[in-house]
């Protein structure tokens, strides 16, 4: 079984050509100089441009990425989609690969779905992907989606899919709700990840996995030290840099 996400991960930007499409080779250079700052890969996610990609120029990117020797084990590749059908084709093609988890947006066009629409769609998907190496980290944003990811919601699918369900992500920006999070299910295997390094610190203390934030693209070790030394002599300055940096984007 591939080890759980821990750490500081990338939303990894995608680079396009002039005619709009996808450049493989800036993308793995990109993804290389990450990993070797020690930053996963949250590839697809909202600073990846997922909505303006097809699933075909997704698995493309994916594959030259693995075929580049990006280790799998550095990959929560972005597979949520308003389609189960490509969500569940997304899905089986990272777990395929070996991607040590998936970030999965729930389906967002239609707006104030209940708990029990967004629990069937991600029920939906797990059933039809059928792979205990499955782990599906929510993505929480509810700004831009107007679809939240409940603590009930959370609730019910860890006790239907206590292995399928490995964590979230949590872009609310709302400190109290991370918390909510980790305080009621950080503790039974479930990582929470907020979407701010600015929250690291704060989320490390009480059990957080890191954080995916859209500076790590540029500060991947800048952000890293803070996860390796927030507890320790110096770390609340390297917070305080990593906070800096934040700012100026």
């Amino acid at each position: 079984m591939t080890a759980r996400l821990r750490g500081v991960l990338a939303p990894a930007l995608t680079p396009f050509n002039a005619r709009l499409e996808p450049d493989p080779a800036r993308f793995i250079a990109h993804c290389r100089w990450l990993v070797d700052n020690h930053a996963g890969l949250a590839i697809f996610g909202t600073n990846s441009e997922a909505a303006s990609l097809s699933v075909a120029e997704r698995i493309v990117l994916t594959d030259a990425l693995v075929e580049a020797g990006i280790p799998a084990s550095k990959l929560m590749p972005g597979t949520g989609a308003c389609s189960i059908t490509d969500a569940v084709a997304l899905t089986r093609h990272a777990v395929g690969h070996g991607a040590a988890g998936v970030l999965m947006i729930p389906p967002f066009y239609y707006k104030g779905v209940s708990d029990d629409g967004v629990f069937a769609y991600y029920s939906e998907v797990i059933e039809r992907v059928g792979d205990d190496r499955l782990a599906i980290y929510l993505y929480h944003f509810p700004l831009l989606t107007q679809v939240p990811i409940t603590l009930g919601l959370i609730e019910r699918l860890l006790k239907r899919y206590p292995k399928a369900i490995a964590g979230a992500k949590d872009s609310s920006g709302d400190w109290n709700n991370s918390k909510a999070m980790i305080d009621n299910y950080g503790h039974d295997g479930f990582d929470v990840f907020p979407a701010s390094e600015a929250l690291l610190s704060k989320a490390l203390a009480i059990g957080g996995a890191g954080c995916i934030s859209a500076t790590v693209n540029v500060n991947p070790a800048g952000i890293y030290a803070v996860f390796t030394q927030w507890n320790q002599p110096g770390g609340e300055q390297l917070q305080a840099q990593a906070d800096v940096v934040r700012k100026i984007f």
